[in-house]
């Protein structure tokens, strides 16, 4: 989901992260930084409400670029932030502690109170959009 500015330019779309519940809890307080570190760290990410179900009926925002990046889930005791292609990323600072025996996802579980290392997380980011990129060019 694209949008064109008065230049004819393409920049990415940026819907409002919506969370169940309170919305002003410090699940959708850490599901908004996450948001603002991933625009930070690739200001041509296109985000998306997917997935509806009972549990989140307005969906969970996918934030993606040449493909799936990341999903961001509000759960009572965490916020998870799931890799599509997480298992292929280095991740030397440890931010996955979720999924860690799967063949493709990787996640980061946010606990009430954890602060995540920003400047590792952007990495991460970027280095899952170079991969989408290099998969989209074979």
């Amino acid at each position: 989901m694209k949008s064109s500015d008065s230049k004819g330019e393409r920049q990415a779309a940026r819907p409002k992260t919506k969370v169940r519940g309170d919305t002003h809890d410090w699940r959708s307080r850490t599901l908004e930084n996450v948001r603002q570190m991933i625009i930070d760290a690739d200001p041509g990410v296109t985000e998306e409400q997917k997935w509806r179900k009972p549990s989140a009926p307005d969906g969970i925002p996918v934030w993606s670029h040449d493909g799936i990046i990341c999903t961001g889930e509000t759960y009572k005791e965490h916020v998870k932030l799931t890799f599509a292609r997480g298992a292929f990323l280095r991740d030397p600072s440890k931010l996955f502690n979720g999924n860690l025996g799967g063949n493709t996802t990787r996640a980061i579980d946010i606990h009430h109170g954890d602060r995540i290392d920003e400047t590792a997380f952007k990495k991460l980011i970027r280095e899952a959009v170079a991969l989408n990129m290099s998969e989209k060019k074979q």
